[in-house]
């Protein structure tokens, strides 16, 4: 099995292009019904909903980078606003946090090797 993507849902459905454009991702979908779809560099697929009365989502998204500080620069350089700084976590990743316009988590984090394989993994794999 393989995750393909991700769907949002937003209450803006312009603001919410604007905000994923300037985090980075490519729209590769528009419609005239309020919905996109945005690739990632590496071609992973994220999709925004539009709903006005949309509540924002418990669920965090999360877009591994190999240097969060410098993301995080580049998105404060391109106008977003980054809720908590990079830091590094008891779990041995790096993670900065931002919302979306409707209130979505958004976590830039750096975890490498870390992310399938920390130490406590269960079956003891390291690689």
């Amino acid at each position: 099995m393989m995750m393909n993507q991700i769907t949002l849902t937003v209450r803006d459905y312009g603001d919410a292009v604007e905000f994923y454009t300037r985090l980075g991702l490519l729209q590769i979908v528009a419609t005239d019904h309020g919905y996109a779809r945005f690739e990632t560099e590496t071609g992973e697929t994220l999709s925004i909903s539009t709903d006005p009365a949309a509540a924002p989502s418990n669920a965090t998204v999360y877009f591994e980078v190999p240097d969060v500080a410098q993301k995080v620069t580049g998105l404060r350089a391109a106008g977003l606003d980054v809720a908590a700084p990079p830091e590094r976590k008891r779990w041995l990743w790096t993670e900065a946090y931002l919302h979306d316009p409707s209130g979505n988590r958004i976590c830039i984090f750096h975890a490498g090797t870390n992310r399938r394989f920390p130490p406590w993994r269960l079956d003891g794999r390291r690689q």
